[in-house]
C-alpha cells in the first residue's frame, strides 16, 4: 500500500504540475506551427520513444486486438481532446481559459463512468461541484477571454477524453507503458491525417520559442505526463485520475500572469479557492482503488 500510495502521489504531481504548464506550452508551440500538425508531433515522437525503449528491453508486442483498443482511446484522448484544445487556441483562446473549460472533464468522466457501474460517492460528487463551481467563477473572470468557437471546441475536447478515459479502462489494452506508447503512436498518427484534410501547412517550429516548447511537450508533456495519466487510469478511481484538471487551471493561470503576461481578477482568484477545495474532497483518501 505505501509503494502504490507513493506511486499514485507521484503520478498525481506529474499531471497536476506538468499539465498545468502545458497549455502556455501549446499556446508557444503553436505560435509557431499549425496545431494538429505540432500535436501529431509531438504524440508520434513521444510515442516511438517510448515503443522502441520498451521493444529494446524485450517487451512482448501488442496483439491486434490491444493495437485497436489502444489506438481507439488514443485516438479519443489525443484528436478530440488534445487536437480540440490546439485549435481553441488557434482561434485566440488563452491558456488560462482552456484549462479552466477543461475542468469539467472529472465531471464528465463520473457520469460516463456509471455505464459501466461505477457510482461516484456523496464526498465525490460534492468535490466534482465545487470544482464545477469553482470552472464557473473563473469563467465569469475577465481575464478569461475567448471566443464562443474556441469554447465550445473545449467542450468537446472535454467530452471525447472522459469518455475515451471511462471507455479504455474497461477494454483490453496492452501493459501501462505500451498502452501510452501506442494511444501516441495511433492518436499522433490521426492527429496527422486530419492535419493533412486540413490543408495545414507542415513546417518547422518558426522559432527558438516555439522549437523549445515543442520538445518540453514532447519530453514532460507526453512521455511523462500522459504516462502518468495512463497509470492513475488503471490504478484509481475516475474521479481520483481526472482530478487534475481542477489543478491544472491553478497552475495554468499562475505560469500564463508569471510568463504570458496574461491577466486574473478578483473573481478568479475565489474560483482557484473553490477548486482546490473540490479537489482535496475528491483526492482523499488518495490510493483508494475503483471498485468498478
Amino acid at each position: 500500500m505505501t509503494v502504490t500510495r507513493g506511486r499514485v502521489l507521484l503520478a498525481l504531481l506529474s499531471v497536476y504540475l506538468i499539465w498545468g504548464s502545458t497549455y502556455l506550452a501549446m499556446r508557444m508551440a503553436i505560435a509557431g506551427m499549425s496545431p494538429l500538425f505540432m500535436a501529431a508531433v509531438r504524440y508520434v515522437i513521444a510515442g516511438g520513444l517510448i515503443y522502441a525503449f520498451l521493444l529494446w528491453r524485450g517487451h512482448a508486442q501488442p496483439t491486434p486486438r490491444q493495437w485497436r483498443n489502444a489506438g481507439l482511446v488514443g485516438i479519443f484522448l489525443l484528436l478530440g481532446g488534445n487536437g480540440s484544445v490546439g485549435l481553441a487556441m488557434e482561434r485566440g483562446v488563452n491558456s488560462a481559459l482552456s484549462a479552466t473549460v477543461v475542468a469539467i472533464t472529472p465531471l464528465c468522466a463520473a457520469i460516463f463512468a456509471r455505464f459501466w457501474g461505477h457510482k461516484p460517492s456523496p464526498r465525490e460528487w460534492a468535490g466534482l461541484g465545487l470544482g464545477l463551481l469553482g470552472m464557473l467563477l473563473l469563467k465569469q473572470g475577465q481575464g478569461l477571454e475567448g471566443s464562443l468557437p474556441g469554447f465550445l471546441l473545449l467542450l468537446l475536447a472535454a467530452v471525447s477524453w472522459s469518455f475515451g478515459s471511462m471507455w479504455g479502462k474497461h477494454q483490453e489494452q496492452p501493459s501501462i507503458w505500451m498502452a501510452s506508447a501506442v494511444q501516441m503512436l495511433v492518436g499522433g498518427a490521426v492527429l496527422g491525417l486530419v492535419s493533412l484534410a486540413r490543408g495545414e501547412p507542415w513546417t518547422l517550429p518558426a522559432s527558438r520559442e516555439s522549437a523549445w516548447a515543442l520538445v518540453y511537450l514532447i519530453l514532460i508533456g507526453a512521455i511523462v505526463g500522459f504516462s502518468s495519466y495512463v497509470y492513475l487510469l488503471a490504478s484509481v478511481r475516475p474521479a481520483l485520475a481526472t482530478s487534475y484538471a481542477y489543478v491544472n487551471p491553478l497552475v495554468a493561470v499562475a505560469i500564463g500572469v508569471g510568463l504570458g503576461g496574461e491577466v486574473v481578477d478578483r473573481s478568479e482568484l475565489i474560483g482557484l479557492a473553490v477548486i482546490l477545495s473540490g479537489v482535496v474532497l475528491v483526492c482523499w483518501p488518495v490510493a483508494e482503488k475503483s471498485h468498478d
